[in-house]
């Protein structure tokens, strides 16, 4: 049976204490969001998203699950300074099957350069290869984000498989 992305086991690879400020860029349906949540319950997470829907989907399931670590922000993720997020302010940001989407990568990876601390680290998890329930987009190849990353002088500390469906690279700033 194939295995599909099991956010516990990839958020395993990231180095989580429980007082850690940390963002899903694109939240949608939140299941980063909400898992970050749970392994930070001292910090803060925010879920981050162009789409208001999303956002008040993910607000009544924090109400719903009486979680308190979470803040939700409306952005556009491609424009300069897009989180609104002070610079130099997160421990981790993850960008999970949203790149593929996105027009401006390397400006989304810039925004979450731009907010991480030094040694901070950048999770990008994207879709591997086409199935029948990938998206119809063009798929971002792993070697076009280790060469973003490269030009913004980040760090490749893992790539590993996230399931059969997707890969992930964390990266140190």
């Amino acid at each position: 049976m194939p295995e599909f992305l099991k956010v516990n086991d990839v958020l395993e690879y990231l180095d989580l204490h429980d007082t850690m400020q940390v963002a899903e860029f694109g939240c949608g349906s939140a299941v980063f969001t909400v898992a970050l949540a749970k392994h930070v319950p001292k910090g803060k997470v925010y879920g981050l998203d162009i789409q208001e829907e999303k956002l008040s989907a993910l607000k009544g399931r924090i109400t719903k699950e009486g979680l308190t670590n979470i803040t939700t922000v409306l952005c556009d993720l491609e424009a300069a300074n897009g989180s609104t997020l002070p610079e130099n302010s997160l421990d981790i940001v993850l960008i999970p099957n949203v790149l593929f989407q996105a027009e401006n990568k390397p400006a989304m990876m810039q925004e979450a350069k731009r907010i991480l601390k030094k040694g901070g680290q950048l999770l990008v998890v994207d879709w591997l290869k086409k199935t029948d329930f990938s998206p119809k987009e063009d798929l971002v190849v792993p070697e076009k984000i280790k060469k973003i990353a490269e030009d913004m002088q980040l760090s490749l500390k893992k790539e590993f498989a996230a399931g059969d469906y997707h890969y992930a690279l964390l990266f140190t700033k």
